[in-house]
C-alpha cells in the first residue's frame, strides 16, 4: 500500500516594487539559493519548490489558489524578504486551505558591518517585513507555524522538516476512511464519538460493514494464496509450538493468513485505510483477527480495538506522518493494562489482546497460538515480542461532547524488569512524564482513553501543531507538568473552546 503521494512544499517570497528591478532580481536570486540549499541539505523529507516573487494582490491570490488545487502541494512556506504590504495578502490568505509555515529568516546571517548602506537596508527587510505579514495572519485568525532563524541553521531546517510531517498529517487526514467491522464494545464510553463532527473537523469517513460481508471476502481467499503467506510467516518469524501439534498449529496460523489477505483485499477494493474490529461480533470468522491485524498495521493501515475508530484514524495519520523516516522505530495502537508501583521502578505495561504493530518490536518476533476467552472462537495466532527502549508519545483523541481534545503524553519506554513467560502477547512498558503519578493523574483529569495511538518517531510539538491546524484543543503532559497548572490549563481551554 502506497503511504503518501510525492508531496512537495511551495516556497513563496514576498516583496514589492518600491526599490526597483535590481532589488527584485536580488530577491529572486536569494530565494532561489535558499530553496536550492534546503533541498541539498538532506534534512527535509520533502522537496521545496521555488515560486516567483509575490508582489501584487492578484499574483498572491492566484498562487495560493493554485496551491489549493495542486494535489502534490502539501503546504506553502512564506517569507517576506523585503517589506511586503500585508493587505496585499488578504485575499490569497482568505482563500488558502492548506498548511502554512511562516519562515522568519533573512538571506544574510551576519550584518555586513563594513559595507552596509541604505540600499542593503531597503532590500533586506525581513526583520520588519515578516512582522507586517505576521500581523495580518494573526488578525485574520489563520493557523500557521512560525519558525525563526537563519535558513542554513540545521536546527531551523529540522524544524521545517518536522512541520512538513505535521502538514502531511493534516493533508492526509481528509483522505482517511475507517471501516468499522461491527460496533464498539457495549456500554463503553471512550470508544464512542460523533462521527459527523469528526468528518467536519478532520475529514474522516467512518463507515460500518456487517462482519459477515468481510468474512465472505476472507472465505473467498484461495488455499494456494493462504499457504504461500503461511510459508512467508514461517520464514520470517520464530514458531513457538509450546507442545502443540505442528500440523494443528499451522492450521491456526493459516486462519490468520486467510484473514490478512481477505481483509486487505476488501480494504483496497472499498478504499479504506483503517479498520476496527470487536471481539463481541465476529460472525463467521473462525478467529479474532490477531496476527492478521498486526501485519496490516505494519503495512500502514490504522487499527483500533473494540470499535475504537478514533484510535484507528490517528494510528493511520501518525504512520503517514512518519512514512519514509530514516531510522523510524515504529507506531502502533497500544492499551494501558497494568501498573508497576514499586518505588523507583514505576511504569505502565502496555499491550492488547493481540493487535500490537510489530513495527515497534525489538529483537525476535514469534508466532504463538493461545486460547482467548473473549470472542468464543478458535485459539488465535498472534505475533509476540517486546518493544524498543527510548522516548515516545502516547496520544488520545477524545470526544468531550462539545469538542474534541487531543491528549499527548511524553513517555520513556523501558525494558521490563523480568520476563513474563506466561503472557502471550506483544508488550511495551513505559513511564509517563513527568512521572507515573503525575502523568496518570493528569491523563485522567483530561479524560484520556485506555487505548492510545503511540509513536517513537513523532514529537508532542508535531501532534499539537496537528491539533492546532485541525482547530481542536490539545494538552501536553511532559516533564514540566504539574497538576495545579494542568488543571488551570483545562479550565482555560474549556472557556477558549466553548
Amino acid at each position: 500500500m502506497k503511504a503518501v503521494k510525492n508531496y512537495k512544499f511551495w516556497f513563496c517570497t514576498g516583496s514589492q516594487d518600491l526599490y526597483g528591478d535590481e532589488c527584485l532580481k536580488n530577491v529572486t536570486k536569494h530565494s532561489q539559493i535558499i530553496v536550492e540549499e534546503l533541498n541539498k541539505s538532506g534534512v527535509l523529507p520533502f522537496e521545496v519548490v521555488w515560486k516567483p516573487t509575490l508582489i501584487t494582490n492578484e499574483l498572491i491570490r492566484r498562487t495560493f489558489n493554485e496551491a489549493n488545487t495542486e494535489e502534490e502541494c502539501a503546504g506553502v512556506i512564506t517569507w517576506m524578504h523585503t517589506f511586503s504590504p500585508a493587505k496585499s495578502w488578504i485575499l490569497g490568505l482568505q482563500e488558502y486551505r492548506k498548511p502554512l509555515l511562516h519562515l522568519h529568516t533573512q538571506f544574510n546571517e551576519e550584518i555586513p558591518y563594513d559595507t552596509i548602506d541604505m540600499d542593503f537596508m531597503n532590500e533586506n527587510q525581513a526583520a520588519h517585513g515578516d512582522r507586517e505579514y505576521g500581523h495580518i495572519v494573526s488578525r485574520m485568525g489563520i493557523e500557521r507555524k512560525v519558525v525563526m532563524g537563519h535558513w542554513s541553521d540545521k536546527r531551523v531546517q529540522e524544524r521545517i522538516a518536522s512541520w512538513m510531517r505535521t502538514a502531511i498529517g493534516v493533508i492526509e487526514s481528509s483522505h482517511v476512511r475507517v471501516m468499522r467491522v461491527a460496533d464498539n464494545m457495549r456500554n463503553v464510553a471512550v470508544t464512542e464519538g460523533d462521527k459527523v463532527e469528526a468528518q467536519l473537523k478532520f475529514g474522516w469517513e467512518v463507515d460500518t460493514y456487517p462482519v459477515n460481508e468481510i468474512a465472505e471476502a476472507v472465505g473467498a481467499v484461495s488455499e494456494s494464496d493462504t499457504n504461500a503467506l503461511v510459508d512467508e510467516y514461517y520464514d520470517k518469524y520464530e514458531i513457538l509450538l509450546e507442545g502443540r501439534d505442528p500440523a494443528e498449529f499451522r492450521r491456526h496460523v493459516a486462519v490468520q493468513a486467510q484473514i490478512e489477505i481477505g481483509f486487505e483485499r476488501f480494504l483496497e477494493e472499498k478504499n479504506y485505510q483503517a479498520i476496527v474490529t470487536h471481539f463481541g461480533d465476529l460472525g463467521a470468522l473462525k478467529q479474532l483477527p490477531g496476527l492478521a491485524i498486526q501485519r496490516l498495521e505494519e503495512k500502514g493501515y490504522g487499527f483500533g480495538a473494540e470499535g475504537d475508530w478514533k484510535v484507528a484514524a490517528m494510528v493511520r495519520i501518525m504512520k503517514l506522518m512518519t512514512s519514509g523516516m530514516k531510522g523510524a522505530k515504529g507506531t502502533s495502537m497500544l492499551e494501558d493494562y497494568t501498573y508497576n508501583l514499586v518505588k523507583g521502578k514505576e511504569g505502565i505495561l502496555q499491550a492488547h489482546m493481540l493487535e500490537i504493530c510489530p513495527s515497534i518490536a525489538e529483537g525476535p518476533i514469534s508466532i504463538k497460538c493461545q486460547p482467548l476467552s473473549m470472542g468464543d472462537r478458535e485459539d488465535p495466532a498472534r505475533l509476540v515480542f517486546t518493544s524498543k527502549e527510548g522516548p515516545g508519545i502516547a496520544t488520545s483523541l477524545v470526544d468531550l461532547g462539545t469538542r474534541f481534545r487531543l491528549i499527548i503524553n511524553e513517555v520513556d519506554c523501558k525494558k521490563v524488569e523480568k520476563p513474563m513467560p506466561k503472557l502471550p502477547v506483544a508488550t511495551n512498558f513505559w513511564e509517563p512524564k513527568p512521572n507515573l503519578y503525575t502523568g496518570a493523574e493528569a491523563w485522567i483529569l483530561a479524560g484520556g482513553a485506555h487505548h492510545t495511538a503511540f509513536s517513537y518517531d513523532l514529537t508532542s510539538e508535531q501532534m499539537a501543531d496537528w491539533a492546532d491546524a485541525m482547530g481542536i484543543e490539545s494538552v501536553i503532559i511532559d516533564a514540566d507538568t504539574t497538576i495545579r497548572n494542568f488543571k488551570n490549563e483545562l479550565r482555560w481551554n474549556a472557556a477558549s473552546y466553548r
